[in-house]
C-alpha cells in the first residue's frame, strides 16, 4: 500500500523498535558492567525490568544498581508505551484507510453510466479488461478475493469485493447504469447465477458469460446470455487453424493486438462520421483518403452485417462501420472526427 499516511506510521513503528532495542542493548550492557551477572542473567534483568513483571532479582543489587534500575524503568515505561501508542494508532488507521479508499472507489462507480461490469478477475477476467484498457472502455470488475482484489487495485482498475452472485454487489456496481456484463467466472454454475441475476435486474443489459461445458450454453443462452463463448473450443479451433491456415490466423492475430497506441480494427457509429440529415455513401464519406482507414464493414439498423461492403453502400443513421487500418490510422481517425471511446 503507498498511502502516505500508512508510510509515516511504519516509519514510526520503525523508530519504535529502534528505540526498544537500544533500550535493551543499555540494560544488558548497564547490568553486566554494574553486577557480576552473567550475560544471561544480564538479560533476564533487563527483560523483567522493562516488562515490569516484578519477578525477583537474580542477586541483590548496590545502591548504583539500583539507581541504574529506577531509570531502565522510567525510559522502559515511556518507549514501550509509544511502541504500543504507534501501533494501536497504525491498526485503527489503517482501517480507516481502507474504509476510505473503498469509499472513494464506490464514489467513483457510482458516477459511471453506460460501463462493463467484469464479474471474475481471473485468466479470462484479466484479459477482458486488458482489451477494454485498450480501447479505453470504463468498467468495473467484481470479485471475492480479497488478495487478488489488493494485489491487482490501481486508478484503472476499479474492483468491488463481494460475491456477483447476489443482487446488492452487481447494483453496487451500477448493473442498472452499465450497458454490458461480462460474466468470467471459473464454475459454469456461478455464471448461471449471474447471469439470471443480471437479466433479472436489468433487461437491456447486455450479458456476455463464460462456459467450460458445451452442456451449459443452452443453459446461459435461456438465462438471459446473449452470448456464451467456450475459451475451451475457442482455444483447439485457434490451434487447429494454425495448422490449416497459418498465415492468415497469424494476420488476424494481429488485427487484434491489445496495448497502448495498438488498436488496428475499430466500430464507430456513422453518426460520429457526418451529419446524417443527409444520407452519404462510403465513397462521398472518403474515410481513406481522410485518415487511410479502410471500410471493411457494415452493421445496419437490424444488426445485419455486410462484409467489405461497395462503395455505393449508402451510410444510413443508427448504423456502424467497421474500420481497418493501422494504430497511427486509427489515432487519426479518432482525433479527426473527435471520437472518444467508452
Amino acid at each position: 500500500m503507498n498511502n502516505p499516511l500508512i508510510k509515516v506510521f511504519r516509519s514510526k513503528i520503525n523508530a519504535a523498535i529502534i528505540l526498544l532495542v537500544i533500550l535493551l542493548c543499555i540494560g544488558v550492557i548497564g547490568f553486566k558492567m554494574m553486577t557480576n551477572y552473567s550475560w544471561v542473567d544480564a538479560l533476564y534483568m533487563t527483560v523483567i525490568t522493562i516488562t515490569t513483571v516484578g519477578f525477583g532479582e537474580v542477586h541483590p543489587l548496590d545502591d548504583a544498581s539500583k539507581i541504574f534500575t529506577i531509570f531502565l524503568i522510567l525510559a522502559s515505561v515511556v518507549i514501550v508505551g509509544y511502541a504500543l501508542k504507534v501501533i494501536t494508532e497504525y491498526i485503527i488507521s489503517k482501517n480507516d484507510v481502507e474504509e476510505l479508499k473503498q469509499k472513494k472507489m464506490q464514489k467513483k462507480i457510482d458516477e459511471l453510466s453506460n460501463h462493463i461490469i467484469i464479474c471474475g478477475y481471473g485468466r479470462n477476467g484479466k484479459q477482458a479488461a486488458k482489451k477494454l484498457l485498450a480501447h479505453k472502455r470504463s468498467f468495473v470488475v467484481i470479485e471475492k478475493n480479497k488478495e487478488i482484489v489488493q494485489k491487482y487495485q490501481n486508478e484503472l482498475v476499479s474492483f468491488i469485493t463481494g460475491n456477483a452472485n447476489e443482487d446488492e454487489t452487481l447494483a453496487q456496481a451500477g448493473i442498472d447504469r452499465a450497458s454490458c456484463l461480462i460474466s468470467a467466472l471459473p464454475n459454469d454454475a456461478d455464471n448461471l447465477f449471474v447471469v439470471l441475476s443480471a437479466r433479472q435486474m436489468s433487461a437491456n443489459i447486455r450479458i456476455i458469460s463464460r462456459a467450460s461445458q458445451e452442456t451449459t450454453y443452452s443453459k446461459l443462452k435461456l438465462a438471459g446470455a446473449n452470448n456464451v463463448i467456450l475459451p475451451d473450443m475457442i482455444g483447439g479451433d485457434h490451434m487447429a487453424s494454425l495448422v490449416v491456415v497459418p498465415d492468415l490466423v497469424e494476420f488476424v492475430d494481429n488485427l487484434g493486438i491489445v496495448g497502448e497506441n495498438q488498436i488496428n480494427l475499430e466500430e464507430v457509429e456513422v453518426e460520429k462520421l457526418y451529419d446524417t440529415s443527409t444520407v452519404k455513401t462510403i465513397l462521398e464519406l472518403d474515410l481513406r483518403k481522410k485518415t487511410g482507414c479502410n471500410i471493411i464493414g457494415y452493421k445496419n439498423a437490424d444488426g445485419e452485417y455486410t462484409i467489405n461492403p461497395e462503395s455505393d453502400q449508402k451510410l444510413y443513421p443508427n448504423t456502424k462501420v467497421i474500420v481497418l487500418g493501422r494504430p497511427e490510422q486509427i489515432q487519426k481517425l479518432n482525433t479527426l472526427y473527435n471520437i472518444t471511446l467508452g
